[in-house]
């Protein structure tokens, strides 16, 4: 076998490989030799199947899955004799017509791999590495907003006598059909819709037009979607809704207490207010979490400048696009809408993926230095929270994970990648900052 480099730039290699006639004939003759005892003929007993009638039956097709093989030993082979770190797996290329002669034994097995390497890089002291970490304490005022907003949605309604006028704060059962240009459009209808008025919870104009309306009146109410609704067929577009009244109920006294928090299963209102004061200290801890890493990695992105293996940010780049394409289309936006080009577009998310890629391969080298891992326990947990996402499918889904190792191996890198994050904010030098509630989720809108 004899082994040529045609290339080395930067981290491109590309190499010739070329491996004689004669071996594959050699590699072909044991294989063939290895048959006779393991194939049946009719005419011959086994083993005794001459060479040659087994060549012409099972030479062309055994000379294939020599060549797959041998391709695959050779890669590696060749690799590891180099000592060097692809970042993907090599591209081999073998033209057709060269392949079809060495499959009839007429010509060396001649190929080209070509392949990125993986850049090297020192790591840098992450003990020097200074972060501030945005904090809030939870209010008392905070957990009675929460046990409020609670009370509020568990809060009884009796119907009001005949001929009541709905108020601000009444409960309105009502039917209504939506129509959009006069004709009714998908999800615009229910014929027991139920709205507290003044809670905004419907399209913004709806509310206060049910203000005075009573049990049997029928109204044909004007509204505008907002510009961001979600369906894009409605966004900004004008549209009628019939309404018919069916109940108007007023609102029950609001009391928030001991017994207020048995009704929901606990055995006191501090209980209650323990687990509300959990849940938010938790949401206000995720939000932290996700700022302090969002600071390390743009702290690794400007300690870290190195050359990029191409393919891995052609790859990345074609996965963000991708995702960009399909949210534009599906918003109905275009690239004059965002005030930017498609040229500009693409040079700005391009600029996306040579950072994550970046960022990627420095976290992979400090897990890899460290040796950070990923446990089965951990993936599995993984595996069966994603399974609950998709109530009714639970089996088809565990299927295709266990079935699937990229599948799997996409559930288990954000798990190492969270593991190596801890593993360098342990080492950084990390200064609390308090901040106010609004204050931590202003800054969660800025970089958004």
């Amino acid at each position: 076998m004899q082994v040529t480099e045609t290339l080395a730039e930067g981290l491109k290699r590309e190499l010739k490989v070329v491996i004689p006639a004669s071996d594959l004939a050699t590699r072909l003759d044991t294989y063939l030799d290895d048959m006779k005892s393991k194939v049946r003929i009719n005419g011959f007993r086994p083993g005794k199947v001459p060479a040659a009638h087994l060549k012409r039956l099972y030479g062309r097709q055994a000379m294939a899955e020599l060549l797959g093989n041998l391709i695959n030993e050779t890669v590696a082979k060749t690799i590891e004799e180099r000592k060097e770190k692809p970042a993907l797996q090599p591209e081999i290329d073998l033209p057709e017509e060269d392949a079809e002669k060495v499959l009839a034994g007429e010509s060396d097995l001649c190929f080209t791999m070509a392949y990125d390497l993986l850049p090297e890089f020192e790591l840098i002291d992450f003990s020097k590495v200074e972060l501030e970490r945005p904090i809030v304490e939870v209010s008392e005022e905070e957990v009675d907003e929460q046990v409020k907003q609670i009370a509020e949605s568990n809060r009884s309604f009796e119907a009001r006598e005949e001929g009541a006028e709905a108020q601000n704060g009444d409960r309105v059962t009502m039917s209504y059909l939506g129509k959009l240009d006069g004709e009714p459009f998908e999800g615009g209808a229910d014929e027991n819709g139920q709205l507290v008025l003044g809670s905004g919870q419907f399209i913004p104009g709806f509310e206060e037009q049910l203000v005075g309306m009573k049990v049997g009146d029928e109204k044909v109410i004007d509204v505008t979607f907002p510009e961001e609704y979600g369906a894009k067929n409605l966004a900004g577009k004008a549209v009628t809704f019939d309404i018919v009244v069916k109940e108007v109920a007023a609102p029950g006294e609001l009391v928030i207490d001991d017994e207020f928090a048995t009704k929901l299963g606990l055995e006191s209102l501090d209980k209650l207010k323990e687990i509300i004061r959990g849940q938010i200290e938790s949401q206000f801890g995720s939000v932290t979490r996700q700022k302090v890493k969002r600071a390390l990695l743009d702290k690794l992105d400007e300690e870290y400048s190195f050359d990029l293996p191409e393919k891995l940010v052609e790859n990345e780049f074609a996965g963000v696009w991708q995702q960009v394409e399909a949210d534009m289309q599906q918003s109905g936006k275009t690239f004059e809408d965002e005030k930017t080009t498609e040229e500009e577009a693409k040079a700005e998310y391009r600029r996306i993926a040579e950072r994550r890629v970046r960022l990627g391969l420095v976290l992979s080298e400090v897990g890899e230095q460290n040796k950070v891992q990923v446990s089965d326990e951990e993936v599995q947990r993984a595996l069966y929270d994603r399974v609950r996402q998709f109530p009714g499918q639970e089996q088809q889904v565990f299927e295709f994970y266990k079935n699937n190792q990229q599948a799997l191996a996409s559930l288990r890198a954000p798990i190492y990648e969270e593991k190596v994050v801890d593993f360098i904010l342990e080492l950084a030098n990390i200064t609390d900052k308090p901040v106010s509630k609004d204050e931590l989720f202003k800054i969660e809108e800025d970089e958004a």
